[in-house]
């Protein structure tokens, strides 16, 4: 049997700390870099040359505040925040770069639906269609003050406004204009034809609109769909619309269960198992050798911040651990915040001191420390064992972190035959799915092509 490939997103945020808390301090990062534009450009340039399928950004639009009540620790370690837009970065990345995916954050509550639409189909033409959206419906209290509600809508609420929202984006993106209605035909100073562009009518419980899509069609139309949640809800919401899913998980077997649910509520969807590429998070240390390895991996360790790790568990989980001693009995009771994170950490029945232990390098997760021979065979067993297809691959001390694993770790994966050793031509979701630059038939969202009003 042939093995799979595996699937590699670069893990980051337009911010300076991210996931892996206080590593900005590190002499050699350049993190604090993020608001030139060289930046980012050298970072997409290296992410083509290790053969990344994408660069993932994450996005929040409040403030971790639960953490002592206040943003002091955040804005001391720089805890995602300073933070700014992510879709900003993408012209810049892709105008340097053929094939590199950008999967970009961004919260329903952010923008009216018409207006979103336009802004990724904007992107999809301006990649040639290589870019993605990560949907989320936001799980900050700060970030529902800052957009003038008096606070988070309940948990499930709002996977129902999002059900919605995609109700009205897909009806832009893919019935709005049809395939032949762009014409450009100067000598009859005929460009579009009416008769093939029509007005979008939505009526729903959460959105109205009357509009056409502002945008021609684009490579892809409908952008690749990831999406983050997998609360009971969160699934039903990645079996209807999601395209790639990414999973918190600590271990394989518990990857292994998401996995398999995931897959299971696709298929109870009309959908195939394979239609969903399924991401964990993980955080690599690697080098020429193990002892170089271990070497490195303290001295990241001395820079990282526990503490900002614990703050940014905080906002996650809704619980001011502040307020909590070390070995205390935590009661993690329903959340309106990331359900999945305060599950696992019920799960796990873990108490502040071991919490913090999880979070040595600032983030909680999966560490894999070695050489190119252990990496690998720790990312093939993940791959093998829990079901996944690839990884979102968190940074550390940047740009560091990824030139050591294109140079050391990628060429090993490929000696193994589990990773490429060229792009495949086409948009991203041709290479990631080897289908069609649009939709499939099976896909909810395409019931939405060739709507008439």
């Amino acid at each position: 049997m042939t093995s799979r490939h595996i699937l590699l997103n670069a893990f980051t945020m337009n911010s300076v700390g991210h996931i892996n808390h206080g590593l900005w301090t590190h002499p050699r990062d350049r993190s604090g870099d993020y608001t030139r534009l060289d930046y980012w450009a050298e970072l997409a340039r290296t992410l083509e040359r290790g053969l990344f399928d994408g660069v993932f950004i994450a996005d929040i639009i409040g403030v971790y505040d639960v953490y002592g009540g206040s943003v002091d620790l955040t804005l001391r370690e720089s805890i995602q925040l300073p933070v700014n837009d992510p879709l900003l970065l993408v012209p810049a990345m892709a105008a340097v770069t053929r094939h590199l995916g950008f999967g970009v954050t961004a919260n329903i509550n952010a923008d009216q639906p018409a207006i979103f639409a336009r802004r990724l189909s904007t992107l999809d033409h301006l990649t040639n269609g290589r870019v993605g959206w990560n949907i989320v419906t936001g799980y900050l209290d700060s970030a529902a003050r800052a957009l003038g509600q008096a606070g988070l809508a309940a948990h499930d609420s709002r996977y129902d406004q999002a059900d919605d929202y995609l109700d009205l984006v897909y009806k832009l993106w893919e019935g709005s204009w049809d395939d032949d209605a762009v014409v450009a035909d100067k000598a009859r100073r005929f460009y579009s034809d009416p008769a093939k562009v029509r007005r979008v009518v939505h009526e729903g419980p959460f959105y109205r609109s009357e509009a056409y899509h502002l945008s021609e069609p684009s490579p892809q139309r409908t952008p690749v769909l990831y999406q983050a949640g997998t609360s009971g809800r969160g699934q039903l919401f990645a079996a209807r619309h999601a395209e790639c899913v990414f999973i918190t998980a600590t271990d394989k077997a518990s990857a292994r269960r998401q996995s398999d649910a995931l897959r299971r509520a696709a298929l109870d969807a009309g959908r195939r198992a394979e239609d969903l590429k399924i991401f964990v998070g993980v955080t690599v240390v690697t080098d020429r050798t193990e002892k170089a390895a271990r070497e490195k991996f303290e001295d990241y360790r001395r820079h990282a911040s526990p503490e900002a790790g614990l703050a940014h568990f905080s906002a996650s989980t809704g619980i001011d651990f502040s307020r909590i001693g070390l070995d205390d009995p935590i009661a993690y009771g329903a959340s309106n915040a990331v359900q999945s994170t305060t599950k696992l950490a019920k799960d796990k029945g873990w108490t502040k001191r071991q919490i913090l232990a999880e979070l040595a390098m600032g983030g909680r997760y999966p560490l894999i420390v070695g050489d190119a021979a252990h990496v690998a065979g720790e990312l093939e067993s993940w791959i093998d064992e829990a079901g996944i297809d690839g990884f979102n691959l968190t940074r550390t001390v940047v740009p560091e972190s990824y030139e050591n694993f294109i140079d050391i770790v990628v060429p090993e994966l490929q000696a193994r035959g589990r990773y490429k050793t060229a792009y495949a031509e086409g948009t991203l979701r041709e290479r990631l799915f080897g289908e069609a630059a649009r939709l499939p038939t099976r896909h909810y969202g395409s019931r939405f092509r060739h709507l008439r009003n």
